[in-house]
């Protein structure tokens, strides 16, 4: 597994295997590596030939200084992880390589109403910091595939749509959500809960599913209520949000005939703030 701190020398090791004609899958990561990580580097083998993750914690996509400061940083765990999974080569910039005129480079693409929805109310300018840096990684890598999990569904959607003003030619595989056996979503923010927001942390999930498993028996405003009463008496969980969404637009779903419905939720576990959803249909 080859280490690239810089974007020539990625260029470079990756020019003859394309020129050969092999198929490049990008995986974007933050590091604070886990199975949901692991998942996504899997997948990219059965759709492509090198598969490339990179490694960068983007300065530009955190509303809150303290959490950037604070997100984990175990990169010999990381690496390690990558290496057992078969990772070609690892894209580890630092800062100044991905921004060499400062992080708040002008940058604005238009993303739709989409983008103020959800965590984009609660994290104003988060997607346009997302965006930024998938764009400059994917100029880094030119990849003919990138893998995103799930478990970020808006910022899926975010990533499609920059993709479509800049009218390039990636496929972007979404990969399932990866849950511990309690069905907690893995994350890498997981590290920062205690024992006890740990099984506090499992309502999330937990409100998900009630919605999924009973989508037949109430109305789509009923579903909401009862999965929101999930959250009343718990100590130290604040509720952002609970919604059917439609999928494509995010917007509050109106019917349940609407193709293409996802259940989506925030909440602040302690210090730590989780999201979590599931497909209905």
């Amino acid at each position: 597994m080859e280490i690239f701190k810089t974007k020539s020398a990625l260029k470079a090791f990756l020019k003859p295997l394309k020129a050969s004609g092999k198929k490049v899958a990008l995986v974007p990561t933050m590091g604070a590596l886990h199975n949901g990580h692991i998942s996504l580097i899997r997948l990219a083998q059965e759709n492509a030939d090198i598969i490339i993750c990179s490694i960068f914690v983007n300065p530009t996509q955190f509303t809150d200084p303290k959490d950037l400061e604070k997100y984990p940083r175990p990169i010999e765990h990381d690496l390690a992880m990558l290496e057992d999974a078969g990772c070609h080569g690892v894209f580890m910039p630092g800062v100044k390589e991905m921004y060499p005129y400062g992080a708040d480079e002008n940058w604005y693409v238009n993303l739709g109403n989409a983008e103020f929805l959800l965590e984009g109310e609660f994290r104003k300018g988060h997607y346009q910091g997302v965006t930024q840096i998938v764009k400059k990684l994917f100029d880094a890598v030119e990849p003919d595939i990138a893998m995103f999990g799930q478990k970020d569904f808006q910022q899926v959607l975010m990533i499609k749509k920059m993709l479509t003003q800049f009218n390039l030619s990636i496929s972007i595989i979404t990969c399932p959500i990866i849950r511990e056996a309690d069905g907690l979503a893995m994350s890498s923010r997981n590290i920062h809960l205690s024992a006890t927001d740990r099984q506090h942390a499992l309502v999330l999930s937990k409100s998900l599913q009630f919605v999924v498993d009973h989508f037949d028996e109430y109305s789509l405003r009923e579903l909401e209520e009862k999965a929101m009463s999930f959250y009343k008496n718990i100590d130290g969980v604040e509720l952002d949000y609970l919604t059917i969404a439609n999928g494509d637009t995010l917007k509050p779903a109106q019917s349940k005939e609407e193709n293409n419905l996802v259940v989506l939720v925030a909440a602040k576990v302690g210090s730590t703030r989780l999201i979590d959803n599931m497909i209905i249909k």
